[in-house]
């Protein structure tokens, strides 16, 4: 079976691997569209440094193959396509026109990483041949079956109500002939009067089983709704509000709602046409009654039975679709700052045409709070408070509140002296509404997820760490004294939300050796090797002194430093990250000299990147060092991948050398990051020296690390003589280039 074919065939878990590995460099429409193409050739051989011409031939093979497939949707008349293809063909041009080799490389690393992931895949298949994923598919499976049931069970009912009605009307018709016949016939013949008597009680016995094989099957439709019903409350739902959880800390997409609703819409559906077909049998009973008539033994129970039903389905079809968000933060849900305006929005699974416009909802803060909750703040909604569900916006029923802001009820004293600090503070939404059909008021409620509440910006890391801990640890949807006592986390559960931290908002999660490293981190290298291992809530957020960072808060300063300043390097894998610094020399040690990684700051609690590379002395001992830290500040002046182009190391009176040539274990330097590199402004230059005062001589910003002399000379590779004596001539050369300079009112950086 092919490479993509098989990909397309795996868990969900395992297809957001395979998402992370293309972005937009090179995008998975190529890989779905020339699959057959691309895993008919040997990229590992084409991404040989030695092989460009290669590499080259296979670039243009690709941009004709993408000129092939736009014919194709030429002649489908799929415009969108079109249009993607051709932007897709400009930027591989912009890209690899002159590095064919990298795209080569790209392609080549992204298929040896499928196979990984198929072989991973294919490993726990075996060792769990009835995963958890499969059962879910067959349980939605037989759900869909017994909902397709219900639905032909109800037109079925609906076909054997006309015949009913058919029949009555026959049974009615022949009986009034008889009565007719004897009252201008008078008596008639004793032959005649039995045939027309056994007729009749003919009509009847059928009409009699007719009615009792209608209420049989209405009877039987409202056992399976009850079935369904069950499944969709007691199980889809929870198991919904779960997935939502995940998904709110970063896990895997929540599952669609889209599905959950035809279900809710299709048993909705079924017992209102239920209700209307008991409508249609009282409406014959009166027209046609008798002792012992299964009508009107069955009528009451049946009636209450559906209603009790549809009311229940109702009441349990109001959820929370998208949590309580602030559009400034929509990767941090549920932690809200007061004064800053947030989003709520909710649905009705049940989307029927009658309830449109007709439902109103109204949002209020911890209304249902039971809990004696001494000294917790207390907050006013502020702006539209109330809601009309409609399906004007959506395919589903659907109210949103866009402009909520939370506000904070000034009281004497302090505003918290509770047992709880304000990060660790929850509170929560819930949401009431009134359905009036059929003569009937359903009253249905929601409530959102706990949240946090904010007062400053600077207290939103530790309000999403609480979010976190909630979300990954407990399934109660109002336990909002959950941080007077938090559990612990396993490692295995905690290991698996941090991955999901970075693969939410870059491209890439975390692999085993980094969450390895983090794992040391918490546990130490032996409790990080205890499949029981567990973490408390104070050594994840709260432990360390005012001087030192939280766990936590370091996390989260590299998350931002790689949002800010490193996403593109970090999604391409070019940055280790998470190694320390004793692992780090260990990788080195074996690699040739120049070969660097790139690794976080362990100690820096704003968020800091460094580089370690090796070098060799005389007697081959490998030396690792490592350069100091980059901040924000320094990586808002100059990019990363400027630093490592140009960076130097010197000591007096020595020539200053860039120790970096390999990313590691082996990528040239230069190969790996050159489509990173800033290119130079198109602006022309001065024409001569002596500009006019405005003019300024452009200036470059170079890292450059000093070292004693005797290390430097003990661990730099021996310069070349050519190399020398073409340095020795520059040098000579640079008093009387710099004499020859005259500065009017111009400045000059060094």
């Amino acid at each position: 079976m092919a490479q993509w074919l098989r990909l397309q065939q795996l868990d969900p878990k395992y297809l957001e691997q395979v998402d992370q590995l293309y972005d937009d460099t090179f995008p998975m429409a190529i890989r779905q569209y020339l699959s057959t193409w691309i895993e008919s050739h040997d990229w590992d051989y084409a991404a040989n440094v030695d092989n460009e011409s290669l590499a080259t031939l296979r670039f243009h093979d690709l941009l004709t193959q993408l000129d092939d497939q736009f014919s194709r949707f030429s002649l489908e008349k799929d415009f969108l396509s079109q249009h993607n293809i051709r932007k897709i063909k400009r930027n591989l041009q912009d890209r690899f026109q002159e590095e064919p080799v990298a795209m080569a490389e790209i392609i080549s690393r992204s298929l040896k990483e499928e196979r990984l992931i198929i072989a991973v895949a294919e490993q726990t298949e075996k060792s769990q041949p009835s995963s958890q994923t499969d059962m879910v598919v067959e349980k939605h499976k037989e759900l869909d079956n017994k909902v397709r049931d219900i639905k032909n069970r109800v037109q079925e009912t609906e076909t054997n109500i006309k015949n009913l009605e058919d029949l009555q009307d026959d049974y009615d018709f022949k009986k009034k002939d008889l009565l007719c016949r004897e009252e201008v016939n008078g008596a008639p013949q004793k032959e005649d009067m039995n045939r027309l008597k056994v007729q009749i009680h003919s009509l009847f016995m059928n009409l009699n089983n007719k009615r009792k094989e209608v209420l049989s099957q209405m009877a039987g439709v409202l056992n399976l709704a009850e079935q369904i019903e069950y499944d969709l409350i007691s199980v889809e739902l929870p198991g919904w509000r779960q997935r939502q959880q995940m998904a709110s800390i970063g896990g895997p997409p929540n599952v669609c709602l889209d599905q959950l609703q035809n279900w809710f819409t299709v048993v909705a559906e079924c017992l209102l046409q239920v209700r209307q077909q008991l409508k249609k049998l009282l409406e014959l009973e009166q027209k046609c009654t008798y002792e012992h008539d299964p009508i009107t033994q069955s009528k009451v129970s049946l009636d209450e039975r559906t209603l009790h039903l549809f009311k229940s389905l109702i009441v349990h079809s109001l959820v929370v679709e998208r949590q309580p968000c602030m559009p400034t933060h929509p990767q941090k849900p549920m932690v809200l700052k007061t004064g800053v305006q947030f989003t709520v929005k909710l649905r009705l699974l049940a989307k029927l045409q009658e309830f449109n416009h007709t439902v109103k909802v109204k949002v209020f803060l911890d209304k249902s709070v039971t809990e004696k909750r001494k000294g917790c703040r207390k907050f006013n909604i502020l702006g539209t408070n109330m809601k009309v569900m409609n399906m004007e916006e959506s395919n589903g029923m659907t109210a949103e509140f866009r402009h909520l802001q939370l506000k904070e009820q000034k009281v004497q004293g302090r505003t918290n002296d509770g047992p709880l600090i304000v990060t660790e503070e929850l509170h929560i939404f819930n949401f009431e509404a009134e359905l009036c059909h059929g003569g009937q008021v359903i009253n249905l409620e929601a409530s959102s997820l706990p949240i946090v509440i904010i007062s400053n910006v600077c207290q939103l890391p530790s309000g999403w760490a609480s979010v976190i801990w909630y979300n990954m640890l407990t399934t109660e949807p109002q336990n909002l004294l959950f941080f007077l006592k938090p559990p612990q986390a396993t490692w295995i559960q905690l290991s698996e939300v941090l991955s999901w931290q970075f693969s939410s908002v870059t491209k890439r999660g975390l692999n085993a050796e980094q969450l390895n490293m983090l794992g040391e981190k918490l546990l130490g290298p032996k409790g990080v090797k205890d499949s029981e291992a567990t973490v408390s809530w104070n050594k994840f957020c709260r432990g360390g002194s005012e001087r030192s960072v939280t766990f936590w808060l370091w996390i989260e300063a590299i998350l931002d430093l790689i949002k800010r300043h490193l996403l593109s390097l970090w999604n391409d894998g070019c940055i280790m990250g998470f190694v320390s610094k004793e692992r780090g020399k260990v990788l080195l040690n074996d690699c040739a000299t120049g070969t660097f990684l790139l690794r976080f700051s362990e100690s820096n609690r704003d968020g800091a990147i460094t580089f370690s590379w090796v070098e060799h002395a005389a007697n081959d001992e490998p030396q690792v060092r490592s350069v100091e830290p980059y901040t924000k500040k320094e990586l808002s002046a100059v990019t990363l991948p400027d630093i490592i182009r140009n960076y130097r190391v010197m000591a007096a009176e020595n020539i200053p050398e860039n120790p970096l040539r390999y990313l590691y274990p082996d990528h040239p330097k230069d190969l790996a990051f050159k489509k990173y590199y800033s290119k130079p402004k198109d602006k022309p230059e001065p024409k001569n020296v002596r500009c006019p005062m405005e003019g300024y001589i452009r200036t470059e910003l170079i890292s450059v690390s000093e070292v004693h002399p005797s290390q430097l000379q003990e661990n730099m590779m021996p310069m070349s003589p050519e190399v020398f004596g073409e340095l020795e001539r520059s040098l000579t050369d640079m008093p009387r280039l710099i004499e020859d300079l005259e500065f009017n009112d111009c400045d000059m950086e060094v």
